[in-house]
């Protein structure tokens, strides 16, 4: 299987070649194109019940569909996100790797879904209470409003909400005031993320929610 990411940063998707046999397993509705012969068998995301909590706790789709070539010609499959912005993906080789919700595209095999547990306080900034989780060996793609940095911290690090997109699972985040309660108010800032540990993680240069705060205003 070869995967390219082309037209980054701002409109990237997914090239996908799946040779005679691959197969790669993508959130629903990433699919943008492909060949004719490649077959689609819809499940649920991760199991029954962790498919539920994704969707209604996690904001990620209830089902994911695998992509197979059954030919024996290789065949293109085209993947992208919703949200205008650029694409990474990181190979696992072991490890686990938290994402906010809406950031995971797809997978090759070898990779498992499941979902974190997140906190209540990661609900009340609304983030949600379970961050989808994958592990294992594999490939995993993930997507972002905006630009993608990886940034690989050692001790405290603040995030403004919204600009989290991934994280390693040693990383604890606390939500709370970006200062005092006058201060956060006046200033625009409200609740950040103060992520704690050793690990790397992934920002994204704008956030939806911003975008709506934008936009709302001008619709009226």
């Amino acid at each position: 299987m070869k995967c390219d990411i082309r037209y980054k940063p701002a409109f990237a998707a997914i090239f996908v070649t799946l040779n005679p046999g691959d197969s790669i397993t993508a959130e629903a509705g990433a699919m943008t194109s492909m060949d004719g012969k490649i077959t689609i068998k819809t499940q649920f995301s991760g199991g029954f019940f962790p498919g539920l909590l994704k969707k209604f706790f996690g904001g990620e789709s209830l089902f994911v569909n695998t992509f197979s070539n059954p030919t024996q010609q290789p065949l293109t499959l085209v993947l992208t996100q919703s949200t205008i912005g650029d694409i990474a993906s990181v190979d696992l080789r072991g490890s686990t790797l938290c994402f906010q919700p809406g950031a995971y595209i797809c997978h090759t095999s070898g990779v498992n879904l499941g979902v974190r547990w997140a906190g209540l306080k990661s609900w009340f900034s609304g983030e949600g209470l379970f961050k989808l989780q994958v592990s294992g060996n594999g490939r995993v793609f993930f997507g972002a409003y905006g630009g993608i940095t990886k940034k690989r911290i050692n001790s405290e690090f603040v995030v403004d909400t919204g600009h989290l997109v991934a994280y390693e699972p040693g990383i604890q985040m606390n939500i709370g005031l970006a200062g005092g309660l006058v201060g956060s108010v006046t200033s625009g800032e409200g609740f950040v993320n103060r992520l704690t540990g050793t690990g790397d993680i992934y920002l994204q240069s704008r956030s939806i929610d911003g975008l709506v705060k934008y936009v709302r205003p001008k619709l009226y």
